[in-house]
């Protein structure tokens, strides 16, 4: 092994072991600009994918997306709870403007291709996600994840136009962080690995 080859190893390493959830609203501007969010898709395209099928796609939601994510929020709150109260509402309201680059990750299980089962597709989709937070923190870009009972509504589907056989997955939040991440404790090598 060269030392080029260490180097390698350690800095893949250190990105994937101080990588740390940032909840959007510890998300504050300077987002990522638009070529260094086609350089974290990009990290994203690399993930596996069997028979090629990209079975995943991303929505970068701008300020009128954002307001129809909204409109979702409050809707599908509204929906829950019909007696919610104001500060409920607009709580609702304002998840959708945390953070300054808000992206929705989507799972897209259409391709007919009975060689790729529906977990390898969600799967890969993961894998993409994992690639562009990974890509994101070499950057020193601070991300997160979320989700919410929101994302799986037929109100979801029908403001970003989901197609039959989509599903959006998770919210990925970019921007600079306003502190430190809290880091989360491990589990143990041999509290999820068997060797038989």
């Amino acid at each position: 092994m060269t030392d080029d080859d260490t180097m390698l190893i350690e800095m893949c390493d250190a990105l994937i072991h101080s990588r740390q959830h940032i909840g959007p609203k510890h998300l504050e501007a300077p987002g990522p600009d638009d070529e260094t969010l086609d350089a974290l898709f990009a990290a994203a395209a690399a993930a596996p994918d069997h028979h090629q099928l990209r079975p995943w796609r991303f929505l970068v939601l701008g300020e009128a997306a954002r307001q129809r994510l909204s409109e979702v929020f409050v809707a599908a709150l509204l929906q829950r709870d019909p007696e919610a109260l104001p500060d409920q509402i607009e709580d609702a309201r304002i998840k959708a403007f945390r953070g300054p680059v808000l992206i929705l990750a989507i799972a897209d299980l259409r391709a007919d291709d009975p060689e790729v089962p529906t977990f390898e597709r969600v799967f890969s989709l993961g894998c993409a996600v994992q690639n562009l937070l990974l890509a994101a923190r070499a950057r020193d870009i601070g991300s997160g994840l979320s989700s919410g009972r929101a994302l799986h509504t037929p109100l979801m589907r029908e403001a970003f136009g989901l197609a039959e056989g989509e599903h959006a997955v998770c919210f990925i939040s970019l921007g600079t962080p306003r502190r430190s991440g809290r880091g989360r404790a491990r589990p143990a090598v041999a509290d999820f690995v068997q060797r038989l």
